[in-house]
């Protein structure tokens, strides 16, 4: 049977694959940033409601550390700064092409595990980052 985890992967996986041709479809006539205003609001009650009905959310963040929080926040500061430059970028490029670039982001993810989180270093997982990121140098090479 497959791990739970690997399960909710595909999952994320499927459902992000959509996000990005989607959501080129829905900004033809408006700017970047007013689709990703109507993005995030959605995103925004979506996981608000799963997080506050279905969790213990309140209890939660009120027992967390404030290093947790601030870091929580510092992470959410990240994912706007991406956003904000994805959806400008899917907005004059190709989503193809955009999407490809930003998933080399799991690069800088696996470098950054390896140092700040000692995630152990593999054959394997360096073999997948360096097949992401020659993917990404045949798309931007001239």
């Amino acid at each position: 049977m497959m791990e739970k985890w690997i399960l909710y992967a595909l999952i994320s996986m499927v459902f992000a694959g959509l996000t990005s041709v989607v959501a080129k479809f829905g900004m033809q006539d408006m700017s970047s940033d007013s689709a990703l205003a109507v993005r995030t609001a959605v995103v925004f009650a979506f996981v608000t409601v799963n997080a506050f009905l279905f969790k213990n959310a309140f209890t939660e963040i009120r027992k967390a550390a404030p290093r947790d929080l601030w870091l929580l926040a510092f992470s959410g500061l990240c994912t706007t700064i991406s956003w904000v430059f994805y959806y400008r970028a899917m907005k004059e490029g190709p989503v193809s092409y955009v999407a490809s670039i930003d998933k080399t982001s799991i690069v800088v993810t696996l470098v950054l595990s390896f140092i700040i989180l000692r995630e152990p270093v593999t054959t394997k997982v360096l073999i997948g980052a360096g097949l992401i990121f020659a993917g990404m140098l045949v798309l931007v090479w001239k």
